[in-house]
């Protein structure tokens, strides 16, 4: 199933833009009077009749509208401090577009090897994962925050931190278990350190900020791997 995105729909019409539009008629030959189907990032599909074919501004008309196609039933923030190596993340954030996710916040913490970070190119990665995984929503990626920033900034929904503990006095949970019970189409925030983890002092505040300490299992797992398994656990949760 091919799927084209546009951000600009008016009333039973869509306009996609050049690249969409490039890619739909010069690449895979459609043609005026095809049937195509389009997504517009918050929720909805539509199946359309392609009625401009110009391969820098095709248009549309609208035949049929599906609401919350390939949505889920919850609204997932992962919070991830980006690798050192870049590719490592742009594979997290194309893994989680395709499972679910609707934001993606970078953060950069104490012990953060990547110190700066340019937001553009995973929107890039977000918007083909959508369209290739069968989505209609579009996964926001914010502007790159600091580790305390973001804590205390985050103050609604089910709020989870994947860190380390080393004290016996603060047991984790499982992400299934701090789900459990949870309302559908609830807030859930995960946030998930660099590679050397997250200061003991950022851990602090998270938990004085209501964050539940949970773990992914027994094995220690690349950041990126985290995020990705802390995503699947959510989405296989909810899988029922």
């Amino acid at each position: 199933m091919e799927i084209f995105y546009a951000r600009q729909i008016d009333g039973s019409r869509v306009y996609l833009d050049e690249g969409e539009s490039a890619h739909c008629v010069r690449v895979l030959r459609h043609r005026s009077g095809d049937e195509i189907s389009v997504v517009d990032g918050i929720g909805n599909m539509y199946r359309c009749c392609l009625e401009d074919d110009s391969p820098k501004a095709a248009s549309a008309s609208i035949l049929e509208t599906f609401p919350g196609w390939g949505s889920h039933p919850y609204r997932l923030e992962m919070a991830v401090c980006p690798t050192k190596n870049n590719d490592r993340f742009e594979w997290f954030v194309e893994k989680a577009t395709e499972l679910g996710v609707d934001t993606i916040h970078p953060l950069i913490g104490d012990r953060s090897e990547r110190k700066v970070f340019k937001s553009d190119r995973s929107r890039k990665i977000v918007l083909s994962a959508m369209k290739q995984s069968l989505k209609s929503g579009l996964p926001a990626v914010s502007e790159p925050v600091g580790v305390s920033d973001f804590i205390k900034g985050c103050n609604d929904g089910i709020k989870m931190i994947c860190y380390c503990f080393e004290d016996p006095e603060i047991p984790r949970k499982s992400v299934t278990e701090v789900l459990d019970g949870a309302p559908e189409g609830c807030r859930i925030t995960v946030m998930i350190g660099p590679e050397g983890d997250f200061s003991p002092e950022e851990a602090g505040l998270a938990l004085a900020h209501g964050f539940v300490p949970v773990h992914l299992g027994p094995s220690r797992l690349r950041t990126e791997t985290a995020a990705v398994t802390a995503v699947t656990a959510v989405y296989l949760h909810y899988l029922k």
